[in-house]
């Protein structure tokens, strides 16, 4: 079938996008896509030829994977690293479409391409049917809000177009959808290399009577549900032109914006009129979702960036604690305790994962407990933000109700969520000031309260040269308390244990118990293993600056071996302690502690203590 590209379309775009597992023929199903709708320009089909031969597995045809496959290392493994977006158009619709990787270790830029879409065309190889992967992006598409999904049943004719082949997965496919939820759900099988039932209806399965695969994405519904929901717009940046113009910059998220309309800062409540809406174009009456626009208000009020603008009638959640399903990507486990960075629309603020709630099996759709996410896993979570967060349940604003978080030590996206709901309990609960404040017990105390925080291997010596140390500052007459770990694990934290989800917990206690030392205006002097950097980091956060002072015993694991004062290493050598750290975990030395300690065979406690005294009568 031809169709002429330069029909007009007068309907809106239909963004979708083309998953599945690696190499079920995703880049070749859109290529045929391009090539069939006459979005292919004669040059292109010339470099399309040559590359063919040179990377192409299709003999003197056309390898139309290579259309999309833009990077050098896709092409070389033929594979989908990044996503690809292309579009095209035939007389009825017109079509943005992301060409995403199936590889899970690219399940990051699936999820990223699906976030934008609004319907899914999910692939599967015939001869394999629903692989793990196909199941975990149609999971994803239903968490990301996608409501209609297509499976295309590709390489029908590598099991020569057998009908019973395609019913069979297309039933199990039916009965995925109808467990995630889908709007509507339908399956197709084609031949992607060929163009089989691609465009035009295959003479080769006469036995389908349903539509190619074309037809079916001209006829989904096009709704756009951002234009229904409440105005939203993120404030990215404040112009100040000239001392006379200050206008909130950004793009409308949601809904429709006006002149004259009322709007409020969500977090605040501070409320004034919309005075003229600049676009790109010049002065206009209306903004709606997709539009960057400029907002000069009748009445200046404090707005700036990650600020969320809404109507004061239609106000969104505002909550520093909320549940959310994530979507884990990164190496490193997702642990309870942990400190990440969230962004939610433009908004940014530090953010840790309180409880996982449950882990989504992605083979059965059934749920089970975890108390830590592995990548490309599937949890619903409890999260907790410094700063209250404005947002709208995903449900129903896909764009104020998403969020990423950020590795605070990479800057890696490690996961991305879905907001459901606030925490109605938590949002009830609010800090009390006392009338005494931490300033006025130091100065009763007559001492600058501190954590001296005290980190090395188990045998380095640090507990050692912490109760020399707190032996001292009593002496000198200072307020004292000493946090051990060993017996923090006697009474308030009796229940860890030793996984690394628990030492997580361990030091997130032990830190909340150390900042309280601190407001009391005592000297907190803490010893504990503390084995992550990332643990750590979220002690020192929980002080004023310059409060917490790290002290790295450092001891080669030699050293401590030897020393092996409860005869712990022995055991973990012996394989009876699973997970000791520097035998079957591993220990992150500090990158810039105040005060590193040398702890060698020869150098006593006594000294190593003189040189902690010293440093903290440092100014």
């Amino acid at each position: 079938m031809a169709f002429d590209a330069a029909t007009p379309n007068t309907r809106e775009t239909l963004r979708f996008l083309a998953c599945g597992s690696v190499d079920d023929g995703k880049s070749s199903l859109i290529g045929r896509l391009l090539w069939e709708t006459g979005q292919v320009m004669d040059d292109t089909r010339a470099t399309l030829a040559r590359d063919s031969r040179r990377f192409g597995t299709t003999g003197e045809a056309p390898d139309l994977a290579l259309l999309l496959d833009g990077l050098e290392a896709e092409r070389a493994q033929g594979i989908t690293i990044d996503v690809a977006y292309r579009s095209f158009a035939t007389a009825r619709r017109s079509f943005l479409v992301a060409d995403t990787p199936g590889h899970e270790q690219y399940t990051r830029n699936m999820a990223t391409g699906a976030s934008g879409c609004d319907a899914a065309v999910l692939l599967a190889d015939a001869r394999r049917g629903l692989l793990v992967q196909t199941r975990r992006h149609a999971t994803i598409c239903a968490l990301l809000g996608i409501r209609d999904l297509v499976l295309a049943v590709n390489k029908m004719d590598l099991v020569g177009f057998d009908e019973a082949a395609f019913h069979s997965i297309a039933a199990e496919f039916a009965a995925l959808a109808t467990s995630l939820g889908f709007r509507s759900a339908s399956a197709v099988p084609i031949s992607a290399r060929h163009g089989d039932n691609v465009t035009t209806a295959s003479a080769a399965m006469p036995w389908h009577d349903g539509p190619p695969l074309l037809t079916l994405l001209e006829d989904l519904p096009l709704q756009r549900p951002e234009l229904a929901a409440a105005p939203r717009l993120p404030v990215q940046w404040v112009n100040r032109a000239s001392p006379d113009f200050r206008g909130l910059c950004g793009t409308v998220a949601a809904g429709i914006w006006r002149r004259g309309d009322a709007i409020t800062v969500a977090t605040t409540g501070a409320t004034s009129r919309i005075a003229r809406i600049l676009g790109p174009d010049g002065e206009r009456e209306q903004a709606e979702a997709g539009e960057a626009v400029t907002l000069l208000l009748a009445e200046e009020i404090d707005a700036a960036h990650g600020d969320l603008l809404a109507p004061p009638d239609q106000r969104p959640t505002v909550a520093s604690q909320f549940a959310a399903d994530l979507v884990w990507f990164d190496a490193e486990p997702l642990l309870p305790g942990r400190d990440y960075l969230l962004r939610a629309g433009t908004a940014w603020t530090p953010c840790t994962v309180t409880r996982i709630r449950h882990r989504l099996d992605i083979a059965t759709g059934t749920t089970e407990p975890a108390d830590s996410a592995a990548m490309n896993e599937v949890v619903l979570a409890n999260l907790s933000t410094l700063q209250p967060l404005a947002f709208d349940p995903y449900a129903e604003c896909r764009p104020t109700g998403g969020l990423i978080l950020v590795d605070r030590t990479s800057n890696r996206t490690v996961g991305a969520g879905m907001i459901r709901h606030a925490l109605r309990r938590a949002a009830n609960i609010h800090r009390q000031a006392g009338l005494v404040t931490p300033a006025a017990r130091a100065a009763l105390l007559g001492q600058s309260p501190r954590v001296v925080w005290f980190t090395g291997l188990s045998g380095s010596g640090k507990s050692t040269i912490a109760r020399l140390v707190e032996q001292r500052l009593h002496a000198a007459g200072r307020a004292t308390m000493l946090l051990d770990g060993d017996n923090l694990r006697h009474g308030l934290n009796r229940d860890l244990g030793f996984t690394e989800a628990d030492r997580v917990e361990n030091i997130r206690r032990a830190g909340e118990a150390a900042k309280l030392l601190a407001e009391a205006g005592l000297i907190a002097i803490c010893a504990f293993i503390s084995p992550f950097r990332a643990d750590r980091r979220m002690v020192r956060d929980l002080l004023p600056p310059g409060s917490f002072l790290e002290i790295f015993v450092d001891a080669s694991l030699a050293d401590c071996i030897r020393r092996d004062p409860k005869g712990l290493y022995a055991k973990a050598l012996a394989g009876e302690i699973p997970n000791f750290t520097g035998i079957g975990s591993v220990y992150e030395p500090p990158e810039a502690p105040e005060l590193i300690l040398r702890s060698t065979p020869g150098t006593t406690p006594e000294a190593l203590a003189d040189a902690v005294l010293a440093r903290l009568a440092a100014p």
